[in-house]
């Protein structure tokens, strides 16, 4: 345990399950206050319930929020500063990907839609968060992107092109907000073992691909994650900004999984591709 992130002021979204649950159970043992949100009040009462009798306190508190609708994020941002009278940091940590299928299958809306959730919601938490930051003197802005955002995911349509857009906010946000002490920084989880990737499980084909590329072998567990956002998010990250980092085991040195055989209309040929001209 370490003190550097006591009594920071931080915000979570998507902190009912999975990493983000996991974020703000480490940061409120290591003596933050944290407020998490997320569309699912259910899930969001659950985790800060069960953090605070863990850690004794109140530590965790909850919004119900859509983090791609802007007068949410506006009032979740708001909330969270108010709690304790200032913020520390924001942790854009909501996304999530879509149907599998390749490009010429992809449904626009939808994937404007996983644009939107992985890309405008980050947008939206530093337009809110950044005057809160410099009223304080600083600030640490964390996005949780994904090895999708670095290495090719066939088939996963628009969520690899959104986490790279994701990537490339936080760097020109770090640009930007450097001269006023805010930092900005992303992590790229490879496979961790959440409850929206419980599919993926030792002895299927899925998880075979990407054992066999990761070098250290296996799935991350949500808490290797958390514990660096707590560092990223403390005064032992002060000098750190801009940056990308990835916590997959070495997977992103090989390649990325094979999803395919959930895809039906793999393998993509010509042949396939020629027939959908109409007439």
């Amino acid at each position: 345990m370490t003190d550097e992130v006591t009594k920071l002021s931080v915000l979570v979204t998507g902190g009912g399950t999975g990493i983000g649950a996991a974020i703000a159970r480490r940061l409120a043992h290591e003596g933050a206050w944290v407020t998490i949100c997320g569309r699912t009040e259910k899930t969001l009462l659950a985790t800060a319930e069960a953090v605070n009798a863990e850690v004794g306190r109140d530590a965790v508190t909850f919004h119900t929020a859509d983090v791609t609708n802007e007068a949410d994020v506006a009032r979740v941002v708001a909330a969270a500063a108010a709690w304790q009278g200032r913020l520390d940091g924001v942790v854009s940590n909501a996304g999530g990907g879509g149907a599998l299928a390749p490009l010429h299958e992809q449904d626009v809306d939808a994937f404007e839609a996983i644009m939107r959730l992985n890309v405008t919601s980050a947008l939206l938490l530093a337009k809110y968060a950044v005057p809160f930051f410099a009223r304080g003197g600083s600030g640490s802005f964390v996005g949780i992107s994904s090895i999708a955002g670095h290495v090719t995911h066939p088939y996963f349509g628009a969520y690899p092109a959104a986490k790279a857009a994701l990537e490339e906010l936080i760097r020109n946000a770090a640009d930007e907000y450097g001269a006023a002490g805010i930092r900005f920084n992303a992590i790229r989880p490879g496979l961790t073992s959440t409850e929206l990737l419980s599919f993926i499980k030792p002895g299927t084909d899925v998880y075979a691909s990407y054992d066999t590329n990761t070098p250290l072998g296996g799935a991350s567990e949500p808490d290797d994650i958390a514990q660096l956002v707590s560092f990223l998010l403390s005064s032992r990250a002060s000098r750190i900004t801009g940056q990308v980092v990835n916590v997959d085991g070495g997977l992103s040195l090989r390649r990325g999984p094979d999803f395919s055989a959930r895809v039906p209309s793999h393998p993509i040929t010509r042949e396939k591709l020629a027939a959908l001209v109409t007439p």
